[in-house]
């Protein structure tokens, strides 16, 4: 089915952005200027975190692949979507189509996990901070990180086995500006029931449950500060839920509404604004929300330089 695939359809149309023509010049500056602060603000939190062996910590080994995470995740769709920008036909090949969505969802999962540790190494650290060492040991550090790895590679994996078998007809364009895993789906001339109903499952598992989870740490969080209202509780409050919670609502908000809805109440338009704002947005505030303004980063920012 694959070699039949690929014989008769070896590229696919990217549609891209829905803008207007006099305003791409503007959207690729603003894409561009993008796309390089997520790359320098999450390089230079994992060079930080290199270098500084005070930052050798559990909670900072979370936030370095968090990094490196939203680097890459970054980096499988936007250098696309700018060179078919000025491309005269923004296209993509079959093999290049699936390889891309392949990294995307791998990525993209990964963060789902990360958020989830780094949300449980929070909860812990507040609600148990006598017993943080011996709980968050560095073998459950690192069990942790691992298993996010491993995990999201083969789930990747299994949607883009599934998706090689499907059959691609004379139809060729993609109203987004990647090889976004329903988007083929819907373009797809075979059946697509399998494809579906792994995604409903699999999104549930992957997306839903660790949403819930976040949810779940940071309302003990709130919870074990409340017992004892005090200034220090209420800043804590705000600086370790506040800003973790509103990055996580971006993030999951987006996608749950992308990949979970009904995809007849979803129009081109509102699925491209809601993958932007994961794909783009999410991985430049990051580094800003988690780290930059961490008072321990910023001391390693000056031992360093």
């Amino acid at each position: 089915m694959t070699e039949k695939n690929q014989s008769t359809l070896s590229k696919f149309i990217l549609l891209g952005l829905p803008i207007q023509p006099e305003q791409k010049h503007l959207v690729y500056a603003l894409l561009l200027v993008m796309y390089l602060t997520t790359v320098l603000g999450n390089l230079l939190i994992i060079v930080l975190i290199l270098l500084d062996s005070h930052l050798h910590t559990h909670m900072y080994l979370f936030l370095s692949n968090l990094s490196l995470s939203d680097l890459c995740f970054s980096s499988v769709t936007i250098p696309k979507l700018l060179q078919n920008m000025k491309n005269q036909v923004p296209s993509i090949n079959y093999t290049g189509c699936l390889t891309q969505m392949y990294f995307f969802l791998f990525f993209g999962d990964l963060e789902s996990f990360l958020l989830v540790a780094m949300a449980y190494d929070r909860f812990v650290a507040i609600c148990f901070p006598l017993h943080y060492t011996s709980i968050m040991s560095p073998k459950l550090c690192g069990s942790l990180v691992v298993l996010s790895w491993v995990l999201t590679m083969f789930h990747a994996l299994l949607h883009t086995l599934l998706m090689s078998r499907l059959s691609f007809c004379e139809n060729n364009k993609i109203p987004h500006f990647f090889c976004d895993l329903s988007a083929l789906v819907k373009l797809a001339c075979s059946d697509t029931h399998v494809n579906e109903m792994v995604i409903f499952i699999m999104g549930g598992l992957v997306i839903v449950i660790p949403f819930l989870l976040i949810i779940m740490s940071y309302t003990q969080i709130l919870t074990s500060i409340l017992k004892f209202p005090s200034a220090w509780g209420i800043h804590k409050i705000f600086s370790t839920c506040g800003s973790h919670l509103s990055v996580v609502s971006l993030f999951y908000g987006s996608v749950i509404g992308l990949y979970l809805c009904p995809s007849a109440n979803n129009s081109p338009v509102k699925e491209t604004v809601m993958a932007v704002m994961y794909t783009v947005v999410t991985p430049m505030l990051n580094p800003f929300i988690y780290s930059l303004r961490n008072r321990d980063m910023k001391g390693a920012l000056r031992r360093v330089v």
